[in-house]
């Protein structure tokens, strides 16, 4: 299960009710903070998320609206010396003007007592933990070197507590041990395959995560099937010369291409000031029901 926290869901500018662009999403102890923008750690501390534990960030794309919060964030964890290193990860240009701008104005002449580690993302598999895995892959966007990025949770055959106690096997190592696939010995010497107290195998949760894009045809083969879509809906589709111009998506477009693409559950975000977000939800959810406009601070759960 994943569990995503938007921490700022506006477009361009932050509006009264809306911050910058920056996402947070967590899978048991790990947390990744997806886009930074101006305002972030504010935002942080209001939902009282904190800092623990938030040395990763990812980010889709190198324009200032999803990477301003940068600067403020990290002179707010050097400061209070709660950061023994950051990672952050993006393409290549996001990574240049990343380190631009923190080397050339956040730690200016600075020593810090933290590491910062600079990743330029090739496609494919970049995180790959015991429950779960993080890949990216290519979008486009008005000429910037933009990704989105695929959070997969493994999938599993749960134990089924039911046939153990049929078995009498008793609580203890023996039960985790099975769980994890392997045969084990019991005290009363019965050996015990697996297959004895699991289910049928259960595919894990499925997020797909895109930042600003332009076009969606090149994005259906990487987020077919996804349990979840946060992607953005800058325009309606009565602006739709706009969207091209500025290479940005209309709600009806975000909301066809989850549909093309089977996915779940859409989440909308990078929502325009000229928008009422009602109007946003009506040109989704006519094509795709299963729409939602995020806003700043709302939390929801991923799950197969």
């Amino acid at each position: 299960m994943f569990e995503l926290l938007f921490l700022g869901t506006s477009a361009s500018a932050p509006s009264v009710h809306r911050s910058l662009p920056s996402l947070l999403i967590q899978h048991e102890d790990h947390r990744y903070l997806v886009d930074c923008g101006e305002g972030t750690q504010r935002q942080i501390l209001t939902a009282g998320a904190g800092f623990k534990n938030l040395n990763k960030i990812l980010v889709t794309h190198g324009h200032l609206d999803h990477i301003l919060g940068l600067a403020g964030l990290l002179a707010t964890l050097i400061r209070w010396e709660s950061m023994e290193d950051m990672d952050i990860y993006g393409g290549k240009d996001a990574i240049y003007r990343i380190q631009d701008l923190i080397y050339t104005v956040v730690l200016r002449g600075s020593q810090i007592p933290a590491q910062l580690h600079f990743h330029n993302l090739t496609y494919g598999t970049f995180i790959d933990e015991k429950n779960f895995s993080i890949s990216c892959f290519p979008v486009i966007h008005r000429g910037s070197d933009s990704v989105g990025y695929l959070f997969q949770e493994r999938g599993r055959r749960p134990f089924l507590p039911e046939k153990a106690e049929a078995l009498a096997i008793p609580p203890g190592p023996w039960r985790r041990d099975l769980t994890n696939g392997e045969g084990v010995t019991l005290p009363d010497g019965r050996f015990i395959e697996p297959d004895q107290v699991l289910g049928p195998f259960k595919p894990g949760a499925t997020l797909a995560v895109v930042g600003d894009t332009g076009e969606t045809d090149s994005l259906i083969s990487y987020i077919q099937g996804a349990d979840a879509l946060v992607i953005e809906a800058t325009y309606l589709e009565e602006e739709i010369d706009l969207a091209k111009k500025f290479s940005h998506m209309t709600a009806k477009s975000s909301a066809m291409l989850a549909k093309t693409a089977g996915v779940q559950q859409l989440y909308l975000t990078h929502v325009s000031r000229r928008h009422r977000e009602k109007d946003i939800l009506a040109e989704a959810q006519s094509i795709f029901p299963n729409t939602i406009v995020a806003r700043d601070l709302s939390q929801y759960f991923v799950k197969r």
